[in-house]
């Protein structure tokens, strides 16, 4: 159990922004939005601080944290970048991009950040209110995603209080979060870059960057090199149902494009009626969390495409579905 708190509700304007930055550099505990989703951001540096991430989000410990750097010069002190690595950064920071690099003799990020690895994984955000705190923070600053850990993931400030309200310090509202789905991450510890998650940029745009094919690693084993390599991450209290063509009786509808020509059940959610993958990417997570939270057993999911944006968008509904 941890203690419990007196959870703020800052504005994302100037005051908010310095008082959200204050707290990261007294070990506090503060959700903040970026481009993907809202996470909840500690001092990278502060063992103590990390721990209560852990804590508040009940996150097995060998997962590693990514930490968020203003830009690209505050990043490569933490971490070695070798020619790939450093291609993609320049291509897609600030962005939804994660870098796992070898960790720098100078890195400040903590061993429990980074599970004990040798390895850190890096992200430069896009979103002017995390760049604001990251630039007023001055330090890196660990930031999973705002949810208890296996939920699904927070795109409104609204998400994060249902999950965490009396557990951390503040949360900075700034609405909800564009992209939807989380960082791409690619490990580049020599020899090929390897894709370990599809995410917010799509493998096509990161192989064109660095002219070579990606390695693409599958989850497994008892230590991830990275966050979201747990089979079951991002998992829902209902039961999910991948590729239906139409719901059965009693079942949730989580739909894509042109909907069954049978009736839909009450508890339904397109994604994106027009077929749009960015619009049913920013809205994955929020349907998920509206559906489950009506209690269905199950929740029937129609096929996404897989191309672009839909690679990860699918990625997390496989895990959504994986045993637990």
């Amino acid at each position: 159990m941890i203690a419990p708190r007196q959870t703020q509700h800052l504005s994302a304007d100037e005051a908010g922004i310095a008082a959200a930055a204050e707290l990261l550099r007294a070990g506090k505990l503060v959700a903040l939005p970026t481009e993907t989703v809202y996470g909840l951001a500690a001092d990278a540096s502060d063992d103590r601080a990390v721990a209560s991430i852990y804590a508040a989000k009940e996150r097995p410990s060998f997962n590693p944290l990514i930490s968020h750097l203003p830009d690209v010069d505050a990043a490569r002190r933490q971490g070695l970048f070798d020619a790939p690595a450093l291609a993609l950064a320049k291509a897609f920071w600030p962005g939804p991009l994660t870098l796992v690099v070898p960790a720098s003799d100078g890195c400040t990020v903590c061993s429990l950040a980074r599970a004990g690895l040798d390895s850190v994984a890096l992200r430069v955000p896009s979103h002017p209110v995390a760049h604001a705190v990251l630039h007023a923070a001055g330090r890196p600053i660990a930031a999973p995603s705002a949810n208890r850990s296996g939920r699904v993931s927070p795109t409104q400030a609204e998400h994060v209080l249902a999950d965490l309200d009396g557990r951390i310090d503040a949360v900075l509202d700034a609405g909800p979060t564009a992209v939807g789905v989380e960082s791409s991450i690619v490990a580049c510890l020599g020899g090929a870059p390897r894709l370990l998650r599809p995410g917010g940029v799509p493998r096509a745009a990161l192989e064109a960057a660095i002219g070579q094919a990606l390695v693409i690693v599958e989850e497994g084993g008892s230590a991830p090199l990275a966050p979201g390599l747990l089979a079951s991450h991002y998992a829902p209290r209902a039961a999910v149902r991948l590729d239906a063509e139409r719901p059965l009786p009693g079942e949730a509808w989580l739909g894509f494009g042109r909907e069954p020509n049978s009736s839909l059940p009450a508890l339904a959610f397109n994604l994106s009626p027009a077929g749009d993958l960015t619009e049913a990417a920013a809205n994955l997570f929020a349907a998920l969390r509206r559906l489950d939270d009506r209690g269905p057993k199950t929740i029937a999911v129609a096929p996404i495409p897989m191309q672009g944006l839909g690679e990860a968008i699918n990625d997390r509904l496989r895990r959504a579905a994986a045993p637990r």
